[in-house]
């Protein structure tokens, strides 16, 4: 098979520029006149979850807001957060935590590989792992499956990398 063309399907969160985006959300939290004194956090655990807390839903809801809005500024897509529920916390707050999806989840990944072999073009999909490789003998089936696949709403954002042709 090496005169296969191929490309793979991935999904990934740059951490870097969710870090930048949460020192910028934190700035304009403890500016900002309404959220001054609300005691709102905004804090990476790990390299999966972004922790908010806050003295009630609304203000979290409102730090919730900025941080997405410096999310989507930094090219971070929130098809690529889950959003868990608003908890109670000590002291009268309220917390909530946002996990940074890593590659595409199976059920996602199996829903591309369908997308693909309905839409019968002469092109193979195989899961490996947490990507989708997607193979051709064709070029220009690759650049239509590329086409096909950006015209879905898969629920994750979906690159194309190791665009490989012969």
């Amino acid at each position: 098979m090496a005169s296969d063309n191929s490309f793979d399907v991935v999904s990934k969160v740059e951490i870097q520029e969710v870090k930048n985006a949460i020192d910028q959300a934190s700035k304009e939290v403890h500016a900002r006149f309404d959220l001054k004194d609300s005691k709102s956090k905004i804090e990476l655990e790990g390299t999966d979850t972004i922790q908010l807390a806050s003295q009630d839903e609304y203000k979290l809801q409102a730090v919730t807001e900025i941080l997405s809005q410096k999310l989507v500024k930094r090219g971070v897509s929130l098809k690529n957060l889950e959003f868990e529920k608003i908890e109670p916390a000590a002291n009268s707050s309220v917390r909530q935590k946002i996990k940074l999806v890593q590659g595409i989840p199976s059920e996602k990944a199996k829903i591309i590989v369908a997308a693909i072999k309905d839409s019968k073009k002469k092109a193979q999909a195989s899961i490996q792992g947490d990507t989708v490789r997607v193979v051709s003998k064709d070029r220009d089936v690759l650049q239509e499956v590329m086409a096909l696949l950006k015209g879905k709403d898969i629920g994750v954002e979906l690159q194309f990398t190791n665009f490989r042709s012969n």
